[in-house]
């Protein structure tokens, strides 16, 4: 009987694996963390070796916790960090370099050339993408630029490139898929998410061959099978896309002007604007969030690059906790007449700002600064940088306006962080029931390609809620507040 759905949830930081039934409900999970390697200031990089080892334990894993055999999964779904850059040897399968993360700043002086000489506004028309070191075009450049022998290897066709979807979907299936889906392609600020292509513009501007470049698919598709020689069993895999469209598809954001928020190493806000791609004027991103029988839907985005990683921070940076669950109390502690402001810009600061070269900086400290207040002005920097994307939503498209933010990720498991959350953005905040949504959205479309699961509208009436933290903020305090953290930020941004 094939009675599960495999869901493969490849993050930053860990990959996840996950068994879900027709219920949608979650059968068994398994995780496991993989190294992060920092070889240069500002530089993030993962060992694609480490990372598929890490995906292939967490499925072995998975399936001895819930004791089943493969034979009894119906099809399998990928969910991804996205916008990571992979470049391998098609004979061999053995990567070029290791894998760029999407974290990675080195590009940031090519990204900046490319804007003073006027490229910007083009590359946003096709592709919703600011410039940006976030994005993969640059990093795959990088790799060819950098990396003897690559470039004539890549003209011949003899490599290939993908993102972390990609690099996965040719390791299950032994080789013999090169695909990705549209919500991915979308990130790689090469494909032109209007005319559902690879733009030849931006492979010239980038000098990247065409021939490295995967199929695009819908996300609900078939993406191949499984080899047995590596899985132990044929199984199709028929689902993917990157890990935040996963979690709007998990959240049931199907309608126009619904909104999740993603509270991981980073965070990432999106909002579903239909069969209309909005062009932000206010430095957010259009991206495709989901693409069903060849039609894309598309939506708003506003990319946090640190979120949970400020936790992480503290616990070992500073060393001032020993684990994640202490900052709400800590924070509940902290002393009301100080204002103490984190400005996370390790990487520099993402949506709406856009700085690759600013970094972190913390204000406000005195004498009596302390633990409580450092993890205070953490958790509330996550709040503050997402009120700025919500405002710059609002700015961009008129049914922004009054939208309930549905949020998960490790970090909405704070109920001090969210009542803090819907505080400062003066809004309702709806923490679901099931909150890992990424790996339920990765599953549903895979479901979803084979009847396993309903379609999209009875899916959403499925969603149910944990509980809603309403905004008790007076709001002379949150315009203070965030008039002080608007400060922050300005005194941060590099001087350029």
């Amino acid at each position: 009987m094939n009675d599960y759905i495999l869901s493969i949830d490849q993050g930053t930081t860990s990959s996840r694996a996950v068994l879900v039934d027709k219920s949608l409900k979650v059968i068994a999970r398994a995780q496991k963390e993989f190294p992060q390697l920092y070889p240069n200031s500002g530089w993030v990089e993962h060992n694609p070796a480490s990372l598929w080892q890490s995906v292939s334990d967490t499925i072995q894993n998975v399936l001895k916790i819930a004791d089943v055999s493969k034979n009894s999964i119906a099809g399998i779904g990928i969910t991804n960090q996205r916008e990571t850059a992979l470049l391998w040897d098609r004979a061999t399968g053995e990567p070029v370099y290791n894998a760029i993360v999407w974290q990675d700043r080195r590009t940031a002086a090519a990204c900046a050339a490319l804007k003073s000489a006027g490229h910007e506004p083009m590359i946003q028309a096709r592709t919703g993408l600011l410039l940006d070191p976030y994005f993969s075009a640059t990093k795959l450049a990088w790799i060819l630029e950098n990396i003897t022998g690559s470039r004539a290897a890549a003209e011949a066709g003899r490599l290939a490139f993908g993102t972390v979807d990609t690099y996965l979907l040719w390791r299950l299936t032994g080789g013999q898929v090169h695909a990705t889906d549209a919500t991915n392609a979308s990130r790689t600020m090469l494909y032109d998410i209007h005319a559902s292509v690879w733009s030849k513009p931006l492979l010239e501007l980038f000098n990247i061959p065409e021939a490295i470049l995967p199929e695009v698919k819908d996300s609900a598709s078939s993406f191949g099978m499984t080899d047995p020689a590596i899985f132990g069993a044929a199984i199709p895999i028929t689902g993917i896309a990157g890990d935040q469209q996963a979690a709007a598809v998990g959240q049931g954001c199907f309608a126009p002007g619904m909104l999740k928020s993603t509270y991981g190493t980073g965070c990432f806000a999106l909002m579903n604007t239909g069969d209309t791609p909005v062009s932000s004027q206010n430095r957010l991103l259009t991206t495709i969030a989901y693409q069903l029988k060849g039609k894309p839907t598309y939506a708003l985005e506003g990319s946090i690059f640190v979120a949970g990683a400020a936790v992480q921070w503290l616990r070992d940076g500073l060393g001032i906790i020993a684990d994640a669950a202490e900052t709400g109390p800590l924070a509940d502690a902290a002393d009301p007449n100080q204002d103490v402001y984190l400005v996370p810009a390790f990487v520099g600061l993402g949506a709406p700002y856009w700085d690759a070269e600013c970094r972190g900086a913390l204000y406000g400290l005195t004498r009596a600064t302390g633990p409580k207040e450092l993890a205070r002005a953490a958790l509330e920097s996550v709040c503050y940088q997402t009120r700025d994307l919500v405002e710059a939503m609002r700015a961009d498209w008129a049914p922004a306006a009054g939208t309930v933010l549905r949020v998960d990720g490790g970090m909405v498991a704070s109920d001090w962080t969210m009542q803090r959350l819907a505080d400062i953005l003066n809004a309702p905040i709806d923490r679901p029931i099931i909150t890992e949504t990424t790996a339920l959205g990765a599953a549903y479309l895979a479901g979803l390609h084979i009847d396993f699961f309903p379609e999209p509208s009875e899916f959403a009436n499925i969603w149910a809620l944990d509980r809603r933290f309403q905004p008790a903020m007076d709001a002379a305090t949150r315009e203070r507040k965030y008039s002080g953290w608007k400060d922050a930020v300005r005194r941060t941004l590099s001087q350029t």
